[in-house]
């Protein structure tokens, strides 16, 4: 029977050229690597390398089970690591759950990070409403969650504040909102209003439906989709907004009771459902630089 150690003399040859670099290499005598490699032959029936002239060469055999080698090298080596995550109480598995319209790619960059520090643990990423990622976090379905910030949301989960997000009121340039110098509460009832509401129908306290006429979407996102069509006006994140502004798919309404747009807080949430270990501290940290560099960008 072949070991785990014969398998990565055998890769370590391969990789060196030789089996005095590979000794070398590996901190060994060059005749132990030899007799290792020979075991493992024996082991396999097989014949690995030619041996007949200076430098040893794979045989056919060789170069077939080479990459099945180093594959089960990386599996024990992953095996390892998961193990002594085990023993450092490292958490296996961690879920982050991120406001639909406040996911950005440039997050990922960050949570690499934890990769580079913690290659065991497993991340799940999920965006949702607001309302339904605090059930998540409340339930400890998720480990962490990025919401706006709504009244009584904080109980029974952990919070600290990241910082802030606009919200503007927009249509489309051919809605005839659009074309009023200043609009008053009246004025938005007159047209279809495009609102965003979780699963459970819930909706944040700023943004709510006040007009008689509304259509409803799960995601901010969709209601700037539906807004470029022309079918309402809708409150909606500044920062996600901004290509629909640039491109002139949708103008931003005057609202003259609030010309600046709505500010809300932005929080991250942490569930007491299961207690935080050093992989939740690190992706804590990680989320707050980002939020913090998107908020100077």
């Amino acid at each position: 029977m072949y070991s785990f150690e014969q398998l990565k003399m055998f890769s370590a040859v391969c990789e060196c050229g030789s089996f005095s670099a590979a000794a070398r290499k590996l901190k060994r005598a060059q005749s132990g690597v030899s007799q290792a490699v020979a075991n493992l032959e024996i082991a396999l029936n097989q014949t690995l390398f030619d041996r007949s002239g200076n430098v040893p060469v794979l045989t056919e055999a060789g170069k077939a089970l080479l990459p099945i080698a180093r594959s089960v090298l990386l599996q024990q080596q992953r095996l390892d690591q998961k193990v002594l995550a085990l023993e450092a109480a490292e958490e296996h598995a961690l879920t982050i759950a991120v406001e639909e319209s406040l996911m950005a790619p440039s997050l990922f960059h960050y949570l690499d990070v934890i990769n580079a520090q913690y290659p065991m643990t497993t991340i799940e990423i999920t965006t949702a409403s607001t309302f339904d990622i605090y059930d998540l976090v409340k339930g400890g379905d998720a480990h962490i969650g990025v919401v706006y910030a709504d009244g009584s949301m904080q109980e029974n989960v952990d919070f600290v504040t990241l910082g802030y997000e606009r919200f503007i009121t927009l249509a489309a340039p051919s809605h005839p909102l659009a074309g009023m110098a200043q609009i008053n509460d009246a004025d938005l009832r007159n047209y279809r209003q495009l609102a965003q509401r979780s699963s459970a129908g819930k909706e944040l306290w700023f943004s709510y439906a006040i007009s008689p006429q509304v259509w409803y979407a799960n995601t901010h996102q969709l209601l700037l989709d539906m807004a470029t069509q022309g079918l309402g006006w809708a409150i909606v994140p500044e920062s996600l907004s901004q290509p629909f502004l640039t491109k002139g798919d949708l103008t931003l309404l005057q609202v003259e009771y609030e010309p600046n747009g709505w500010m809300t807080t932005v929080d991250l949430l942490q569930t007491r459902s299961h207690t935080g270990g050093p992989v939740r501290q690190a992706v804590v940290e990680q989320i707050t630089k980002w939020f913090s560099r998107r908020m100077t960008q």
